[in-house]
């Protein structure tokens, strides 16, 4: 389930999915249904918006800075907003599915996705866009963590290196790193730049779910 930054005079937009096998748009003012996404074929694992970060960063940056008030910090949290979609080129959602496929979507603009990405050869876990919406990442039972391009959904690179399916995902606040969790016991860090490997995280004794 994924909370929405965008139509704020309804408080918003929710997006949920599950075992239906459909994305449903809701309005958190009156609790009506705004609209249905449909497209994949098996159960919808996960969702992701590119906007995640920025919403659950609100006014901070790692600048620092200081607010006078609530409201200072209300203005803030707007205006970082209002620059990341900016730079995203709008509002994106993701979702993952047993189907081994994504879809990229524009939920408030059109039922129909951007764009249906196919690769994985098992289900797909988890999907995240980097903080800076440039990319989305996806993990998969079939031990890979693919990247793609945030605006577009074209694929980029498939990074190899796990020998379990891969649970979760994670991305550094710079967009330059991605780490993976997996049920080969280990964690992973991969360098978006080179496309390569950085860390490889042994340790657990067991499978790493989280």
């Amino acid at each position: 389930v994924r909370w929405s930054g965008e139509r704020a005079e309804l408080g918003g937009a929710i997006y949920s999915a599950g075992r239906d096998c459909v994305i449903k748009v809701w309005n958190p003012n009156d609790g009506t249904m705004h609209s249905e996404l449909k497209g994949h074929g098996h159960w919808v694992n996960t969702l992701a918006l590119n906007t995640d970060y920025v919403i659950r960063s609100g006014p901070y940056t790692h600048e620092g800075g200081k607010f006078d008030d609530l409201e200072h910090k209300r203005r803030a949290a707007k205006e970082r907003y209002s620059q990341a979609l900016s730079l995203a080129g709008g509002e994106r959602l993701l979702s993952g599915s047993d189907d081994f496929t994504l879809f990229l979507w524009r939920p408030l603009e059109k039922r129909q996705p951007i764009c249906r990405m196919t690769g994985h050869q098992k289900i797909v876990n988890q999907v995240a866009f980097s903080p800076d919406g440039r990319w989305f990442a996806s993990a998969s039972f079939d031990k890979s963590v693919r990247l793609w391009d945030g605006r577009t959904g074209r694929y980029v690179h498939a990074f190899r290196g796990h020998v379990g399916d891969v649970y979760q995902l994670s991305w550094s606040s710079d967009s330059r790193l991605l780490v993976s969790a997996s049920k080969d016991s280990t964690v992973k860090i991969w360098s978006v730049g080179n496309r390569k490997l950085q860390e490889d995280l042994p340790g657990h004794a067991d499978e790493v779910y989280a």
